[in-house]
């Protein structure tokens, strides 16, 4: 079983069309989050798709200042 818990709200794909998703994820454990572009290194997004990136980053960061286990 995984620590991270992933952002079920976020659902994000590459403007291109090649497959390429994002994810944010917290750790409940470590008190950190994690943001991976899966299936390549880079992912191209459209405004609106950055703007639900930077809002799942936010919701994850009150996530984990709510738990008490922020890292510095």
């Amino acid at each position: 079983m995984s620590a991270f818990s992933s952002d079920l709200e976020l659902h994000v794909e590459d403007v291109s069309g090649n497959g390429v998703e994002v994810d944010v994820a917290t750790n409940s454990l470590s008190g950190t989050v994690r943001l991976s572009v899966l299936w390549t290194q880079e992912i191209v997004l459209s405004a609106a798709d950055a703007e639900k990136v930077a809002r799942s980053l936010l919701r994850a960061a009150e996530c984990v200042r709510a738990q008490g286990t922020e890292q510095p």
